[in-house]
């Protein structure tokens, strides 16, 4: 009987529940690393609300603060923010794996199949494998991005400080996470002041997309390398949307948003602004002065987010290429959705639906409450949930104005963002297994 009960416990904590529980266990223990007198540069107790939204956010890898990260924390809560957010980042699960493995413990099929779905892996094979690529890959690149942003910190702020600034930097914009320390020219100013210096925006700029596109595609780099006809149908999708998302909305900037700035500071703002708003979080303008559709571009750019697999949060770009590519289909009647001369599956573009609809419902309903709640514009409530659910971090100014009622919600959504919609529904609801019985077909009237 008890060996039946342990069966049946064993069976109910599935792959999905593990990835909630690891995340919110690394959420309660920053949270209450932040609360210590020694995380804050006035040796104060911070409140609970303020230490929790904050460990959420870098966990999640979102950006939205209460609290300046530069000018309030100290140097150990600066390091207990940027441990979360590259393991955020990287995934709990990822770090488990790699802990187990250099510990030389077994790592069971239950490991493997987590970790299969906590980076969006289309089969379980080699993930042991995967997960020292995804470790390799990411410090690799941080360090580049911190030894090139080494120059400029160190020019302003010196040796010492610029080494800890370029190490931060390089992290939060690899993982996607919009955190910077630039309180100390102006709180909550992000990365205004190098808005002109064209180096600093393309080296941020470079790794932010570096983030974005995924660790399967990054996969797919180093085994084919330029053999573009090789590349999976995922990594192809993923450049095409990406340079689409990127470039588009960089035009409109830079004619609209951006004409009347010099001509190096408008270029780089324009596509700064473009990159950054996939989940990244940094801003080198002051988003309160952009006009209302620029605003709009920005928000449908947030819900979007990065690529699957990847340190970006948001629907994900393969999903609004599917729903796209099914969109055509239906136009040109054509009876599968294809893409690359491959055929997509039925349950890939349902799934997308449903990511879309979860997404959507959540972003316009969060945003609607927060404004009956603290009387203040729409636009500027969907701007911050589309923020806090695509794991971005940009905000118009009010987070810090919010209610503990609204930064619940927004802490809801960051959590949603990052897990992932579809993580949470199977976790919550049981599988039922596979039908062998189909009912009648009806046809019913769209559009």
């Amino acid at each position: 009987m008890f060996q039946l009960f342990k069966r049946k416990k064993r069976k109910s904590v599935t792959s999905f529940r593990v990835i909630i529980f690891s995340f919110f266990a690394l959420i309660l223990a920053g949270t209450f690393l932040l609360m210590l007198p020694i995380s804050s540069k006035q040796h104060c107790v911070t409140h609970f609300a303020d230490a929790l939204f904050t460990a959420v956010s870098a966990t999640c890898v979102t950006g939205l603060v209460v609290k300046d990260t530069a000018t309030y924390w100290s140097m150990f809560g600066q390091g207990v923010i940027l441990a979360m957010i590259q393991i955020g980042g990287m995934g709990v699960i990822t770090i488990g794996l790699t802990i187990m493995r250099v510990s030389g413990m077994k790592i069971g099929l239950g490991h493997r199949n987590t970790m299969q779905e906590s980076i969006a892996a289309p089969h379980g094979g080699g993930m042991v494998r995967l997960t020292g690529f995804i470790i390799n890959t990411t410090v690799i690149i941080e360090l580049i991005g911190a030894l090139l942003l080494l120059p400029v910190f160190c020019k302003d702020f010196g040796f010492g400080k610029g080494l800890w600034y370029s190490l931060f930097h390089s992290i939060s914009a690899f993982c996607n996470a919009g955190f910077d320390l630039m309180g100390e020219r102006g709180r909550f100013s992000s990365l205004t002041s190098y808005s002109g210096n064209t180096y600093l925006n393309v080296i941020i700029m470079l790794l932010i997309v570096a983030g974005g596109i995924g660790f399967l595609v990054w996969g797919d780099i180093k085994k084919n390398k330029y053999r573009l006809k090789r590349y999976s149908l995922q990594s192809k999708i993923v450049f095409l949307t990406t340079f689409i998302l990127i470039f588009l909305p960089a035009l409109y900037f830079f004619f609209k948003e951006y004409k009347n700035l010099p001509f190096p500071e408008s270029l780089n703002s324009s596509f700064f602004q473009s990159v950054t708003a996939r989940t990244a979080g940094f801003n080198t303008q002051d988003l309160s002065q952009m006009s209302e559709s620029g605003s709009v571009i920005m928000i449908i750019l947030m819900l979007i987010g990065g690529s699957p697999g990847s340190t970006a949060g948001g629907m994900k770009t393969v999903t609004i290429a599917v729903l796209f590519l099914s969109a055509i289909t239906v136009f040109s009647r054509k009876n599968d959705v294809q893409c690359f001369k491959r055929r997509i599956a039925d349950d890939t573009v349902r799934s997308a639906c449903a990511v879309l609809f979860m997404y959507l419902v959540l972003f316009f309903a969060s945003g609607m409450i927060i404004s009956a709640v603290e009387s203040i514009p729409l636009r500027t409530c969907l701007f911050e949930t589309g923020s806090a659910i695509g794991t971005v971090g940009l905000t118009l100014g009010i987070t810090t104005k919010l209610s503990l009622l609204s930064k619940i919600i927004l802490m809801a959504l960051m959590f949603f963002g990052r897990v992932g919609g579809l993580t949470l529904i199977y976790a919550a609801l049981p599988s039922t297994g596979s039908q062998n019985s189909r009912l009648p077909l009806e046809k019913i009237s769209i559009g």
